[in-house]
């Protein structure tokens, strides 16, 4: 059994596959056994260095460092998926005018390293006498580079939708703004739902580029707390609170994206009352479809009747 793009593999492919995933994971186990180890030797997980984390006031100061990365992360996603939108809305223009500088513009934005921009942000403003705090230096960084990136994966979403779509949607007599609000943008944020949540995490972890420019979000306070000689420099412990509090930020942002993309994909029903007319929301794209069918049936008793 086949298929244009797969093939279901035989007896022998099945054996060597399995060999190779049960190696694969012998491999893995081994090298974080082995991390473990010198974890172990090194005394990582001796109770001097985690004593530091028998105090509230260290958790307290991770609560605090996390709430900063949220905030930054917050602001600057929403200004990012604000100007992705309006720069892909203006790299979709079909006037040259003002697609080929919002072209220029995107190229610039992506090119420049999001750690260059916070640094020229916070330490170069200061040179012509204008003075930026950290948090806006990391904010308006984020929102440049991240909001270049989502413009592009916009415009991608749109121009591979089918020509379709555009044409049925100026058929039933909507503008350009129309048809790109109502059929277009809808249809490709679906499509592209998972690279633009895979950027938003991105962004997530960018914030932690912060710690440069002195913004008190998590890697600045684990490298605060694994430079401490008191507690006998505890870098290990506090990376790995540190961290896993990333993971948990991320793994919330996944799952928050899961369950908003499996709701845009449902379909709206529509049901219909005892004289079959329909009841409930219908969506633009049905609409086209219909008014699509209702189209060519007429076409067809047109033909019938000329002939």
């Amino acid at each position: 059994m086949s298929s244009v793009l797969y093939d279901v593999p035989g007896p022998r492919a099945v054996v060597r596959n399995r060999i190779i995933g049960a190696l694969t994971i012998i491999v893995v186990l081994g090298v974080l056994a082995w991390v473990i180890w010198r974890f172990a030797e090194t005394g990582q997980f001796s109770p001097a260095k985690w004593e530091l984390f028998s105090y509230a006031s260290i958790w307290m100061l991770f609560l605090e460092a996390t709430g900063n990365t949220l905030a930054a992360f917050a602001v600057a996603a929403v200004g990012a998926i604000v100007l992705g939108f309006v720069l892909a809305i203006g790299r979709l223009s079909d006037h040259a005018w003002v697609r080929v500088p919002v072209g220029w513009i995107v190229e610039v934005l992506r090119a420049i390293p999001v750690l260059v921009f916070m640094t020229l942000l916070y330490y170069g403003l200061p040179v012509i006498d204008v003075k930026m705090p950290p948090y806006w230096a990391v904010v308006i960084a984020l929102i440049a580079y991240n909001g270049s990136v989502l413009a592009e994966v916009i415009r991608a979403g749109v121009e591979s939708l089918p020509r379709g779509q555009k044409e049925a949607g100026y058929a039933i007599g909507l503008r350009k703004a129309g048809v790109m609000r109502l059929v277009l943008l809808p249809q490709a944020i679906r499509a592209m739902m998972p690279v633009i949540v895979a950027q938003l995490v991105v962004t997530l972890k960018d914030t932690a580029l912060g710690f440069i420019i002195t913004y008190p979000e998590l890697l600045y306070v684990v490298k605060l707390l694994g430079s401490n000689a008191v507690y006998g420099s505890p870098l290990i412990p506090a990376a790995l609170v540190g961290g896993g509090i990333y993971i948990v930020l991320c793994l919330l942002l996944s799952y928050v994206a899961h369950v908003l993309q499996r709701r845009t994909r449902r379909s709206p029903r529509v049901h219909l009352d005892p004289m079959h007319h329909p009841v409930g929301e219908v969506t633009d794209t049905q609409l086209i479809a219909v008014q699509g069918r209702a189209d060519r049936t007429l076409d067809g008793k047109a033909g019938s009747l000329d002939g």
